[in-house]
């Protein structure tokens, strides 16, 4: 069992960053790989980007590759989204997951991850 808490949302101009991050509980942290996802109201939660145990690969939604980095730091329980050069359409409510599983192929969708944190909010004004 893993719990999730998110920080870091807020308002912020078109063109502006933020950083999101996620603490996660439990000692066994470093054996799950995590993910961001964002859902806005009316559509089902999207994949943002993933991170692996080790924190040594990483994938990125296309709407978001370039601009969006993900990091872990397993010493800490973190994983953090660096988010820049934003834009209005990035306004979503973000949530970090947990995948236990281990495995190493690309897990975007929402039914692969086990454990989620309860969301931060980030506007992104035109």
């Amino acid at each position: 069992q893993v719990q999730l808490v998110e920080s870091g949302g807020g308002l912020v101009q078109a063109g502006g960053s933020l950083r999101l991050s996620c603490a996660a509980s439990g000692r066994t942290f470093s054996s799950y790989n995590m993910a961001w996802f964002r859902q806005t109201p009316g559509k089902e939660r999207e994949f943002v980007a993933l991170i692996s145990r080790s924190g040594g690969r990483t994938f990125y939604a296309d709407a978001v590759r370039g601009r969006f980095t993900i990091s872990r730091n397993n010493a800490k329980n973190t994983i953090d989204l660096q988010m820049n050069s934003l834009r209005p359409e990035d306004t979503a409510v973000y949530y970090c997951a947990a995948d236990p599983s281990g495995r190493l192929e690309i897990r975007s969708r929402t039914s692969e991850y086990d454990y989620w944190g309860q969301g931060t909010q980030v506007t992104v004004s035109s």
